[in-house]
Parts: C-alpha cells; structure tokens; sequence
C-alpha cells in the first residue's frame, strides 16, 4: 500500500510537471516567444524613458519626434556597442540638464582623449570630485577604466534608427 502511494506521488508530481512546461510552450510558442526567466535571464537596467509618447507623431509619410536641443549620434566602427549600435546605425541624442538625470542603463556618448565614446552606463557613483559614471559597451567584457564626468557627457542616446 505504501508503495503504491509514493508512486501516486511521483506520477502526480510528474503530471504536473508536464503539465505545466506544456502550458509554458503553448503560452510561448502563442507569444512567439520564450520568457527569459524561465531559462535563468535576469532583468538588466534598460535606457530611461527620455521621450515621452506625445513627443511621436506617426503619420503615413512620416514621423515626427517632437525633441528639444537634439543632437545627430555619430559612430566608428568597434564593435563596443553591438548588436545594439553599429557603424552605420544612426541615433538621436540630448544633452541632459544635470547629471542626476542619468542613470544607469542609459547609453551616454563622452569625450575622451580618444575621441567621442558611446557606451552604456552600468554604475552611478560618488567620490571626492563629485558624482562620476562607469560605462561598459554591451560587446565589451569589461567596464571603461575612466570615471565618466558630467562636463564630458556629450549626450544621452534616446534613439537608434536602422
């Protein structure tokens, strides 16, 4: 008798088992997709909502982003930034009033003695001169060794065409 219950339990704890991944594949294949949470993916910090919907206007022969002191992103050919950003892709930027608005997630462009640099914030800290940021390109295995400063920041990158 004892026998028989534990098995009662094993088939109904596989039944369920079943049960439930064939729910999540009908759910996911109906999606088009598999949620990430199921196979270990984590929520990264994702870039600010710096444009708010009314400021997109979409129109048959157009489009319309309604932004303020923007500014055309420019890129070179690293492969810092892939897949997300590329040589060719072009993107919108604004200067932002001070530096509290940036937070990590955002993709920053910043001057340096190389050049101008877009990566993606991955740190906000403090220390003596003030309020600094780490930055990392999305391709790259580790974060920039500069502390990023506001008076370098050239602008926030709020839009990638392909």
């Amino acid at each position: 008798m004892v026998q028989v219950v534990k098995w009662s339990l094993v088939l109904g704890s596989l039944l369920f088992l079943v049960i439930t991944l064939f729910s999540i594949t009908v759910l996911s294949l109906n999606d088009k997709q598999i949620p990430a949470a199921i196979f270990g993916g984590k929520e990264l910090p994702s870039p600010g909502d710096w444009v708010e919907e009314k400021q997109i206007k979409v129109y048959d022969q157009q489009i319309i982003l309604n932004v303020k002191n923007a500014t055309w992103a420019k890129f070179t050919d690293t492969n810092s930034m892939d897949p997300f950003i590329d040589e060719k892709s072009n993107a919108i930027q604004i200067r932002p009033k001070n530096p509290e608005m940036i937070n990590i997630g955002d993709v920053i462009s910043y001057h340096t003695a190389y050049g101008t640099i877009i990566h993606r914030v991955v740190e906000k800290g403090k220390d003596e001169e003030g309020l600094y940021f780490t930055v990392k390109g999305d391709n790259n295995r580790y974060a920039d060794a500069v502390k990023v400063r506001f008076e370098d920041v050239v602008g926030v990158v709020v839009a990638v065409v392909y």
